[in-house]
């Protein structure tokens, strides 16, 4: 009392004045909503949200939540998950469906065009990411998206783009997708492949270094490392400063290994120990594309090798697409005789040219090889059986490696958002891979179906939230205060229709597609002039 009754004297009720206004303000501006908007705590089955979903089957993969409810979303978050009834200005009833986080597919190449983007919503793919062949400059690829993109985007410094830079003074991209210049058919580019025999000198690998350190400053995912398409000319030099960097930076190589063989010296294992020795060595993560594609028969003994590593403190995972066949450039070093004949065990004959869909002979392989390096062909690769039990496998995760597909009549890359779907042809992984491994699920209970969901959403989260991401932390996830970034599908119906001879056919059974708490896929038709999606970029641009 002494105390408080010293704190009331006349010299000290300037200070007691200030502590009352300091209180009143704080009891204010607790009493008032941030920029309209409701707060936490004021959520309940009253409340209107933006979009409401019901009696869908809600399935969240990290928490392992398998139940009936209903989902509010309010300014592009899910705000409230609840048995309660609610409303909103817009609904979607989700009975008979599952309702679960958004598909990511770290491994795509269509995300940065319009046509692209629609196969990936009709796949459910509400984050579809370019980290193998990645971007460069990556500034100028985030630049031709912002504001135009129906998905998330983002993409790696791709390594493959700086070495054709430093090999062929002639390259000239305007797309900043190495990609999209080797697969289109006039390649005003200057894109030539000369990074597949490119032996950079010590000097140019310092150079090398720097511009890829530019696009990380720029905000790049990682590093899109494919030696598989430079097996003679990356240098371990190279190798080893890619993972280097990436463990100064705490991001992630995505890589597509030096080689696919199931023949000493050269057997697709190879590849991945190559990098897994820098991972080791210097951190950061490792993401090793399609493995069941270099590994082939010894794809088991590969996929145990990436398990021991995580195992014993390496930040490494592996992927598969759900497809034998695998889809490429006639210019691949793989592909070439010596590899694909005798290490993979193929003729020319399974090799298919897109342009054409007619089997190679010896005689338009070494004519494509002069005169279009960069066709599109489609090969067959590993066996089927071994390619199921790899995607089963519990601790893969499931991406489409998603290529461009080219238009039927004309032989042009199927780029401009209203091209049909029925009009182009292609590998169809880029279509329908993740609704193929919900197929697989109901129609060979190839796994449980929360972790097919998983691989595709929750785990590629979680790899990139590990590796230097933070903005993953709020995708994945069916929880919250989550993204809302939510796909709906009848796990009864839900199918892929793409073919070989029809790549572009869209996947049905997903209905529904939300990006940010915009429905972008409604009765499943893709929106058009919707653009929710949001770029995706390192935690280094603060």
């Amino acid at each position: 009392m002494k105390t408080l009754r010293k704190f009331y004297q006349i010299e000290n009720l300037p200070r007691f004045f200030l502590l009352c206004l300091f209180c009143m303000a704080l009891l204010t501006s607790c009493g008032e909503k941030t920029d309209n908007k409701v707060t936490e705590s004021e959520l309940s089955s009253d409340t209107e949200f933006d979009l409401v979903i019901l009696n869908g089957r809600v399935m969240d993969p990290e928490t392992n939540l398998d139940t009936i409810q209903n989902v509010g979303v309010l300014d592009g978050k899910i705000a409230l998950i609840t048995e309660e009834s609610i409303s909103g200005k817009e609904t979607i009833d989700a009975t008979g469906h599952v309702v679960t986080p958004g598909f990511i597919d770290i491994h795509s190449h269509i995300s940065d065009f319009p046509f692209g983007q629609k196969l990936s919503l009709r796949d459910g793919v509400t984050t579809p990411l370019d980290m193998e062949a990645g971007a460069y400059p990556v500034d100028a690829w985030y630049a031709k998206l912002e504001g135009r993109s129906q998905t998330n985007y983002g993409a790696a410094v791709s390594a493959a783009a700086v070495r054709e830079i430093l090999a062929n003074p002639n390259y000239k991209s305007n797309t900043a997708s190495i990609l999209l210049d080797a697969f289109d058919p006039h390649n005003e580019s200057g894109f030539n492949m000369s990074l597949t025999n490119f032996l950079p000198t010590s000097e140019q690998i310092d150079e090398m270094e720097v511009m890829l350190e530019e696009g990380i400053k720029q905000g790049a995912l990682g590093l899109g490392a494919v030696p598989g398409y430079m097996t003679r000319g990356t240098t371990s030099r190279e190798t080893i400063m890619w993972q280097r960097l990436m463990g100064e930076h705490g991001l992630s190589t995505v890589l597509h290994g030096r080689f696919s063989s199931q023949m000493p010296p050269t057997t697709g294992i190879l590849g991945t120990q190559e990098m897994l020795a820098s991972v080791a060595a210097y951190g950061g993560g490792l993401y090793v594309s399609h493995i069941h594609q270099q590994a082939l028969n010894y794809t088991p003994t590969a996929l145990d090798l990436v398990k021991a590593s995580k195992n014993n403190g390496l930040n490494t995972v592996a992927a598969i697409y759900p497809y034998w066949q695998g889809a490429t450039v006639v210019g691949a070093d793989y592909l070439a005789p010596d590899n694909y004949q005798k290490n993979m065990g193929r003729s020319y004959e399974d090799i298919i040219e897109v342009a054409t869909m007619k089997p190679l002979t010896k005689e338009r392989y070494d004519e494509l090889l002069k005169s279009q390096p960069g066709a599109s062909v489609i090969f067959g690769g590993v066996k089927e059986e071994i390619m199921l039990q790899a995607l089963a496998d519990t601790s893969t995760l499931i991406e489409s490696d998603a290529a461009p597909l080219s238009i039927t009549e004309t032989g042009e890359l199927a780029l401009d958002w209203s091209t049909p779907y029925e009009a182009t042809q292609g590998h169809p992984r880029g279509a329908g891979s993740h609704a193929k491994a919900l197929r697989l699920v109901r129609e060979k209970n190839l796994m449980p179906l929360m972790l097919a969901i998983s691989k595709m959403s929750y785990m590629q989260a979680k790899f990139l939230q590990d590796n230097g991401v933070e903005q993953m932390t709020g995708k994945g996830r069916l929880q919250e205060g989550a993204d809302a970034d939510i796909t709906i599908f009848n796990p009864e119906t839900v199918t892929d229709n793409a073919t070989m001879a029809k790549g572009g056919l869209p996947s049905t059974g997903i209905p529904f597609v939300i990006v940010n708490g915009t429905v972008v896929v409604k009765d499943s038709k893709v929106l058009e002039g919707v653009f929710p999606g949001k770029p995706v970029r390192n935690q280094v641009l603060k």
